[in-house]
C-alpha cells in the first residue's frame, strides 16, 4: 500500500467517525422526544453498527500493512 492509499483510508475513516458520532447525536436526539419512531431508531442503530464495522475493516487494513 502506497502513501496515497493510506491517505484515502484515513480520510474515509475520519469521515465514518463523524457520520459515526452524528448518527449517535441524533439517536440522543431522538431517543429525547416521547414518543419516537421505533423504526427510524432501529434504522439508525443497524447504520451505526455498519459505520463501525466499516470502520474496523479499514483499520485493520492499515495495521495489516504496518506488520507487513
Amino acid at each position: 500500500m502506497d502513501e496515497q492509499q493510506e491517505r484515502e483510508i484515513r480520510a474515509r475513516i475520519d469521515a465514518l467517525l463523524s457520520e459515526h458520532r452524528d448518527l449517535d447525536d441524533m439517536i440522543a436526539r431522538v431517543s429525547e422526544r416521547a414518543p419516537f419512531d421505533q423504526l427510524q431508531m432501529q434504522r439508525m442503530k443497524k447504520r451505526k453498527l455498519a459505520i463501525k464495522d466499516q470502520i474496523a475493516r479499514l483499520e485493520t487494513m492499515l495495521i495489516d500493512d504496518i506488520i507487513a
